[in-house]
């Protein structure tokens, strides 16, 4: 009796038993998925659905992959800055109607044309700042245009009138009367950095709108010998011809620059493109809606900067400033007693590295306005009063 009772007692239970198997599987089962997930991940992967993909009588059976989240996509940005970049059509008559064009009897046979080089031509791209119509370019875009028209993102083509020009900063301003503009959202050039990325949007050889993808390259790029006031934002993201005057955007889709020029030795893209900040656009922006021009600082002076040989010749301890190396009879400068020789360390308070961070300093100042400028003369610094003059208009 005692024996039956203790072999009872180590037979194993039931449903005991059948945990133990299905503990085993389980394990046998894990360790097999980790065997694959480390060795063939490719095996694991789910397989796309499949759908049928044809004419409702005959359908032919394709596979489809399943719809993929917008993470690390710029279809945002793109969504939201591309309605706003216009293509710009402009006419260039390069010579006078013939007298036959006139005639009636020759207009009786080939009727109203227009000769083939008065015909509108794509030759570059705008951007729309303002609900109330007004497109930035670039100057070079629309130069000696007879007319001007804008194709619209959504299809619409407007006649566009010129409203100003600023050849200095290679930016125009042009307007359309059309309502209900898409209308680009300013960025802030000053927060952007080198390694950002950026769109740049336009129309490269007409094939219509384009978006393509960089980083920015460097800032304040100058001496560049591009235009006279030089502050570009340098980028990688391809641009070509058909690009000038279209968007450089930040990846909110945010307008950070004016698309202006590439270098290139063969007039296609190399990686090199420089944009104008849209700081300096929308200051040329607001000045011709004012004004009907750029006004501009002036003091009447010409200058270089200031090289390694300079520096010892004139025995200077630091490298920064410009030396004026002429002045206008009679002009500001001369008026406040400035002269060659000298060298303009400061305009306002604020400090000149060199030639071209005095000539932007010079020409934000207010003509009328009687500015403090520090000068340094046979190493001695001086401080003196310079009544700003209005720049003269630069030929193109």
């Amino acid at each position: 009796m005692k024996d039956d009772l203790v072999h009872e007692l180590r037979r194993p239970h039931p449903l005991r038993r059948y945990w133990l198997l299905f503990a085993q599987t389980v394990t046998i089962a894990l360790a097999a998925w980790f065997v694959v997930a480390a060795m063939r991940p490719e095996w694991l992967e789910r397989t796309p659905d499949s759908v049928a993909v044809g004419t409702p009588g005959n359908p032919v059976p394709m596979l489809q992959a399943p719809p993929r989240a917008a993470g690390g996509s710029f279809r945002n940005a793109a969504a939201k800055a591309m309605p706003a970049v216009v293509n710009i059509y402009t006419s260039k008559a390069s010579r006078q109607s013939h007298p036959l064009l006139k005639d009636p009897f020759f207009r009786r046979f080939f009727g109203d044309r227009a000769p083939p080089d008065e015909q509108l031509a794509s030759l570059g791209s705008g951007v729309i700042v303002s609900s109330d119509g007004y497109i930035l370019t670039n100057f070079h875009v629309i130069d000696g245009a007879d007319a001007i028209e804008v194709g619209l993102a959504d299809g619409r083509k407007a006649a566009a009138r010129l409203v100003g020009t600023d050849p200095e900063t290679d930016l125009a301003v042009i307007r359309v009367s059309e309502r209900n503009l898409p209308v680009m959202v300013l960025g802030d050039p000053g927060q952007a950095r080198v390694g950002d990325v950026v769109l740049a949007i336009g129309n490269p050889f007409g094939v219509g709108q384009t978006v393509t993808l960089g980083i920015i390259s460097a800032l304040g790029r100058n001496n560049l010998h591009i235009n006279h006031f030089e502050n570009f934002i340098q980028t990688d993201a391809a641009i070509n011809f058909g690009n000038s005057g279209g968007a450089l955007v930040d990846t909110e889709g945010n307008l950070l620059g004016i698309n202006a020029a590439i270098y290139s030795q063969t007039g296609g893209s190399v990686g090199i493109g420089f944009a104008i900040p849209v700081s300096t656009a929308k200051t040329v922006l607001d000045s011709i809606v004012k004004h009907g021009s750029v006004v501009r600082g002036w003091i009447g002076i010409e200058s270089q900067d200031i090289t390694p040989e300079l520096a010892d010749s004139f025995g200077l301890a630091k490298r920064s400033g410009a030396i004026i190396a002429g002045v206008v009879r009679g002009g500001p400068a001369d008026r406040a007693g400035i002269l060659p020789g000298d060298i303009l360390v400061a305009v306002a308070g604020e400090q000149v590295a060199d030639t071209s961070e005095m000539l932007n300093l010079i020409a934000q100042l207010e003509p009328g306005a009687k500015t403090k400028m520090t000068i340094l003369r046979q190493r001695r610094e001086a401080t003196v009063d310079v009544t700003v003059g209005r720049r003269p208009r630069q030929a193109p």
